[in-house]
Formats: structure tokens, C-alpha cells, sequence
């Protein structure tokens, strides 16, 4: 019995890092709203070097719907601006000389409904992978009671709580999903 408590063990946090990839994927799939996070994979050329926005400026929301990026070093403004300005963002950055600030556009209600469709894609993404981690942990028992370390019995009992451990992931990854497509469609 002993050997199988770290195959369930390490399933459980594969799952609970599954999850909390899966919230920052969704963190970076736009509301509507300001979000500090959406600036999260912004890198800047930074002294000839590729640097995280994050790591060269204060991110604040000052507004629902406003980002105002302060940097530390205020000779930086220009290389951060082109940089949101050439990310994915859309979003066209207001230099005013100190700040940049990135007003969010209210999203119209065609693209809340492309928006939600790819939080649900990005959600099964995730469900694929606590599926795949299930079925590793599933496998790895077999192999357990293939060897002589479980009877069927245990066997069972450890199929029945690895189940229960797997359901409970994809009921966390059904709330993530629905708070977001909830903050999505509401804007």
C-alpha cells in the first residue's frame, strides 16, 4: 500500500498545477476589464536584452477599464511602448511622457461570444490534461498490482480514490471556466 500513496500523492499536485496553469492561461484572455495580467507576456528589449514588462515597471489599474504602466526607469518608456505596440494586445498605448496608459475597449457582444468560446476551448485543454495524468496514475497502479504490491481489492479502492481525486479537478476546472466566461460575457 505504501507504494501507491506517492503515485495518487503526485497525480493530485499534477492536477492542482494543471489547474492553476489553466487559471493563467485564462488570465490572459481579455474581459473587457483592465487586468494586470494581461500585460504578463509583454517582454521589452531592455539593454539589448528581452525583459519581462512586469519586471521593469509598475503595473497599476487606476480605472475599470485603464492600465497604467509606470516604469522604474523612465528612459525605458519608448522601448515598453513599442513593445505593447507590437504584442497581440490590440491595444494602442497613450505615451504621456512618464506613464503609459492602455484604455480597454468594451468589447462587443460578437466578440464576448468568441471570447467565451475560447475560455471553453482553453477549459477543455485543461480537462484533456487531468484526463491524461488520471490515466498515468491508472496505469502506474496496474503496474503496481501487476507486481504483487496490490491485491484487486486495493487495486479497486485506489482506482475508486483516484477517480474521486480526478473528479474533483474537473469540478475546479468547471468553476474556473464558469467565473470566467461569466466575467467575459458580463464585462
Amino acid at each position: 500500500m505504501k507504494i501507491t500513496e506517492p503515485i495518487i500523492k503526485e497525480a493530485q499536485e499534477k492536477m492542482t498545477k494543471a489547474e492553476d496553469s489553466l487559471r493563467r492561461e485564462l488570465g490572459n484572455i481579455r474581459a473587457g476589464r483592465a487586468n494586470a495580467s494581461l500585460l504578463n507576456r509583454i517582454n521589452v528589449e531592455y539593454y539589448g536584452a528581452p525583459t519581462p514588462l512586469n519586471q521593469m515597471a509598475q503595473i497599476s489599474v487606476p480605472e475599470a477599464r485603464v492600465l497604467l504602466v509606470t516604469p522604474y526607469d523612465k528612459t525605458s518608456l519608448k522601448n515598453i511602448e513599442h513593445a505593447i505596440m507590437a504584442s497581440d494586445l490590440g491595444i494602442a498605448p497613450m505615451n504621456d511622457g512618464t506613464a503609459i496608459r492602455l484604455v480597454i475597449p468594451q468589447l462587443t457582444e460578437e466578440r464576448r461570444k468568441e471570447l467565451a468560446k475560447q475560455v471553453k476551448a482553453v477549459s477543455e485543454t485543461g480537462k484533456v490534461a487531468v484526463r491524461n495524468i488520471r490515466r498515468d496514475m491508472m496505469d502506474a497502479l496496474k503496474k503496481a498490482q501487476k507486481n504483487g504490491d496490490l491485491t484487486e481489492d486495493d487495486l479497486r479502492d485506489l482506482e475508486n480514490q483516484a477517480q474521486k481525486v480526478t473528479d474533483e479537478s474537473i469540478k475546479n476546472i468547471d468553476k474556473i471556466t464558469e467565473d470566467k466566461e461569466k466575467e467575459v460575457l458580463e464585462g
